[in-house]
């Protein structure tokens, strides 16, 4: 699944939040991922609502932060998420929408980012709408997301700072770190608060992509505006049967590094945004074993994955090489056997499933489950797989044979 923002109106992050509800997000997933924080449950409080703004229905996110504490740094934010136990691509991805808003708070207060202090940033309503927007995106099976161009707002906003200008000042700071595009505001106040701004620069790409929209979530910001104030997150699958993208490649040679650390470097590569990662056995200089390390990615994700091959890695510098890369039309599907239901990743060209293949992992766990081996319930499951294959490629010849006559 992708998802394409159209922010008309602007970001927050409680309208990051509605957009996810009303496309399909219950509030009790929402809260149950915020949970796993582990805040104590009388700190805070969230729901959701219908409302109208303008002619428009929209879901409304409201969260209630009890107990603020408006001077938490950056290490006090990582110290909460990182050792929870959601996913480690939530954290990770969580961690770095922070580090954005550090930078850009770091940077317009004349400061480094370990030493700024957040005020909006650093309060418990913030921690919960980041972490809940990119817990949201990953239960909504969201895998890739882009944005149009953001609207700048224009006039004054009433800050901790006291009066700024708006844009607020860590808002510009990180559209111009991003090169995020922009568009005329529809009217004066404050369309892109700096957490809808880290969050969309950070998680999203700005381009337009061709897809089947399947579902549409308004969200509405807080404010009663001349115009409806809401954002718009259209959720489906590429349109086409191919898509061609631009990627970059990444890579790097090593070689005096303990192998064991390659699957952490693999999987942190994964969780900022890798869509691939291999590992080819090269000989370096002076006939010494080494790998080649290499990561396949889009243009936007450079600055993180490179960061992170330098932090966590023996390298002293990685190369980056512009490719492109033709892809098939993906979903997910599921399948029953008689150990239970697997998972199946379906591949299809104009629409037609041209491939099936069960997920292993669910397969074995499956099997453990059943007391069976893993590999009658794989064929179990693949034999269900070319069934389910056959099945629409004969539903879509009979389709042809009946349009013909």
């Amino acid at each position: 699944m992708i998802g394409h923002f159209d922010l008309p109106a602007g970001l927050s992050g409680d309208m990051f939040l509605a957009c996810l509800v009303d496309a399909g997000l219950t509030i009790d997933a929402l809260r149950a991922s915020v949970r796993r924080l582990g805040l104590p449950g009388d700190e805070w409080s969230m729901t959701a609502r219908q409302v109208m703004k303008g002619p428009l229905r929209a879901t409304l996110v409201e969260v209630d932060a009890k107990a603020q504490h408006h001077h938490r740094g950056l290490a006090d934010v990582e110290r909460m998420i990182e050792p929870s136990d959601l996913p480690r691509s939530v954290r990770d991805r969580s961690i770095e929408v922070f580090r954005c808003l550090a930078a850009a708070e770091a940077a317009v207060h004349g400061t480094t980012i370990e030493r700024v202090h957040f005020h909006e940033v650093g309060a418990l309503d913030a921690i919960i709408d980041i972490v809940g927007a990119v817990a949201g995106l990953e239960a909504l099976g969201i895998q890739a997301l882009f944005s149009g161009p953001v609207p700048l707002g224009e006039g004054w906003v009433d800050t901790m700072h006291g009066r700024l200008p708006v844009p607020a000042p860590a808002t510009l700071e990180i559209l111009s770190r991003s090169g995020a595009p922009t568009r005329p505001s529809p009217g004066p106040g404050e369309c892109l608060t700096p957490t809808g701004a880290a969050l969309v620069c950070t998680l999203a790409s700005f381009e337009t992509p061709s897809m089947r929209i399947e579902r549409v979530g308004v969200g509405a910001g807080r404010r009663d505006c001349a115009w409806p104030n809401v954002a718009r997150l259209c959720v489906g699958t590429a349109a086409t049967a191919a898509t061609a993208g631009a990627m970059i490649e990444i890579a790097t040679n090593v070689d005096d590094m303990n192998p064991q650390h390659y699957d952490a470097v693999r999987d942190h590569l994964f969780a900022v945004g890798a869509r691939d990662v291999w590992m080819t056995p090269i000989q370096m200089k002076k006939g010494r074993p080494g790998v080649l390390l290499s990561v396949l990615a889009t243009s936007d994700r450079e600055a993180a994955l490179v960061d992170l091959l330098l932090r966590e890695t023996t390298t002293l510098g990685v190369r980056i090489h512009p490719v492109r890369r033709h892809e098939a039309e993906r979903e997910m599907g599921r399948i029953e056997t008689s150990a239970g239901g697997i998972r199946i990743k379906l591949k299809r060209i104009d629409g037609e499933i041209v491939d099936a293949v069960p997920e292993h992992d669910d397969c074995r766990t499956a099997a453990e489950t059943a007391g069976l081996p893993v590999r009658r319930v794989y064929d179990e499951a693949m034999a269900e797989a070319r069934r389910l294959v056959r099945s629409d490629s004969d539903g879509r010849n009979g389709d042809r044979a009946e349009s013909s006559q």
